[in-house]
C-alpha cells in the first residue's frame, strides 16, 4: 500500500519529468511567435516567465511538490522556481544541439 511520502515522490517525479519536456519544448515554441528584429532580445525572458507560471500551477495542482502537508502557496512557489530551472535546462539543452 502506498504512503503518503511515495505518493509525494511519485508527484514530484512525475511534475519534474512534465517541467523538462515543457522547459525543452517553450523555448522553440516561444521563438517561433516571437521572431523578429525588434522581439528577439524578449525570448527568453517570456520564456522563463512562461515556465514561472506554468510551475506554479503544477505546484498549486500538486501540493506535493513542496512536501507533504505544505501550504499551496509554498507549492506554487516552488513549483514556480522548478519551473524556472526547468527552462534554464531547456536553454542549455537546446544551446547544445546547436
Amino acid at each position: 500500500m502506498p504512503t503518503a511520502e511515495t505518493k509525494t515522490g511519485i508527484q514530484r517525479g512525475v511534475v519534474l519529468v512534465l517541467l523538462i519536456a515543457a522547459g525543452i519544448l517553450s523555448l522553440p515554441v516561444v521563438a517561433a511567435f516571437l521572431d523578429g528584429d525588434s522581439t528577439e532580445g524578449l525570448i527568453v525572458p517570456i520564456q522563463l516567465g512562461v515556465m514561472a507560471v506554468l510551475g506554479a500551477i503544477a505546484g498549486y495542482l500538486l501540493p506535493a511538490v513542496a512536501g507533504f502537508g505544505s501550504s499551496s502557496l509554498r507549492s506554487a512557489g516552488v513549483g514556480a522556481l522548478v519551473g524556472v530551472a526547468t527552462a534554464l535546462a531547456g536553454v542549455a539543452v537546446f544551446s547544445l544541439l546547436l
